[in-house]
């Protein structure tokens, strides 16, 4: 989808608008009617808030934006057009619009955010079909970012669903890991990012850079509850020998004594899942630990977690070797910051706030649309995220 064409960009994005739609029908669903009113929480948006901001951004950066056809070159800074819903602006613009505040916006009833969305869509795939049949990457750059946003935000849905516990049938089941051994990669000079042309890049995967990568070894799949349940019966949520400093302080602050959302860890895992407390297969990859956690679970193993280029150069690299990637967001040791060369895309708040305090996320979850998988996107959170689906491998010292 990154070199996605005009046609095939406009079936990708009614395809994304009917997605986003399912997933509000669940939420109104398991939320009892149109309110979708859900308890302010620090992972979470109000679900009507996120489905205005969907039909927002892509009416912002496509049919309100004079300057769409220049792409990442357009002003950002440069007047928008007017919305065809006055107040879009005030409450919707993630940039001005503080998280907390998100709930006590006068918000549109549910009806009038789907014709929103209805009326959003139909200028989008009008403006669309005027575009060039060879259409530059400059001219469908806003297009892809569109769809990649809504993709996100549909993805954040699911993980309210997980947050708020309550069951889904829109999500594929996680799959069981069969037992592999971790896989050699020679020293070699890994082309990190992505090139400018052709295709569409975030802007923080540019510039292209040369990375030197010495011989290392890393697991050839995420690590299993089988394997984490070795560490917490070994006391390793007792002994700071194994936590770092900021990790340590966040286990004593949250009281934890399991990932997330498990119930019991002796005699198998009982986790609470989209609102069922059920036993997870013991070969299925941990999920919902922090970064806090992985790292203390790789120092307690004698490993470590992998940097970001090495993830990348095995995921290219190792696919034929059953390096398998796109089960959970795998946490690595890398901490987000800008490639050398890095210029902000027209979207500023995308990545340049959040440099030096999250950490990399490499791969996919199971909720991820396949269009978004990517072995060169990187997603990024907070260290001490627990809610997304994350989990992680490791590496040899």
């Amino acid at each position: 989808m990154r070199t996605a064409g005009q046609d095939l960009l406009s079936l990708a994005l009614i395809d994304a608008r009917n997605h986003t739609l399912r997933w509000i029908a669940a939420c109104e669903t398991a939320l009892g009617g149109e309110a979708l009113k859900v308890p302010l929480m620090a992972e979470i948006n109000p679900p009507r808030w996120e489905l205005g901001h969907i039909g927002w951004f892509q009416e912002y950066w496509i049919a309100r934006n004079v300057q769409r056809h220049r792409g990442e070159r357009s002003d950002p800074t440069r007047p928008k057009l007017a919305s065809t819903l006055p107040d879009a602006d005030r409450w919707y613009d993630s940039s001005n619009v503080p998280h907390d505040s998100r709930w006590q916006l006068d918000l549109p009833d549910l009806a009038s955010t789907r014709q929103y969305l209805v009326d959003t869509l139909e200028t989008t795939l009008d403006l669309l079909a005027a575009t060039p049949d060879d259409a530059d990457d400059d001219t469908l750059y806003f297009y892809r970012l569109a769809l990649f946003h809504e993709d996100m935000h549909v993805e954040a849905l699911a993980i309210l669903s997980q947050t708020l516990g309550f069951e889904t049938t829109l999500l594929p089941k996680l799959a069981t890991l069969a037992t592999r051994e971790p896989l050699l990669f020679p020293a070699t000079r890994w082309r990190l990012g992505s090139a400018p042309s052709p295709g569409f890049a975030f802007d923080n995967e540019r510039a292209v850079h040369e990375v030197a990568l010495p011989e290392f070894e890393i697991d050839a799949q995420a690590v299993t509850w089988a394997q984490y349940c070795e560490f917490v019966e070994d006391g390793g949520y007792d002994e700071p020998l194994y936590w770092s400093k900021d990790g340590w302080l966040w286990l004593q602050r949250e009281g934890r004594r399991t990932p997330r959302y498990v119930d019991q860890m002796r005699q198998g895992v009982l986790q609470h899942r989209f609102g069922r407390l059920v036993r997870v297969p013991m070969t299925q990859p941990v999920i919902h630990v922090n970064w806090y956690e992985a790292d203390a679970w790789c120092r307690w193993a004698g490993r470590r977690l992998p940097s970001e280029v090495e993830w990348e150069a095995a995921a290219h690299q190792g696919g034929s070797r059953g390096f398998r990637w796109g089960d959970v967001w795998e946490w690595t040791a890398t901490t987000f910051r800008a490639y050398p060369g890095f210029a902000p895309g027209p979207y500023r708040d995308y990545s340049e706030p959040w440099f030096g305090t999250h950490k990399v996320l490499r791969g996919a979850s199971f909720a991820t649309r396949e269009r978004m998988r990517d072995p060169k996107y990187r997603n990024f959170y907070r260290p001490e995220r627990d809610d997304v689906f994350c989990g992680f491998r490791s590496c040899a010292l």
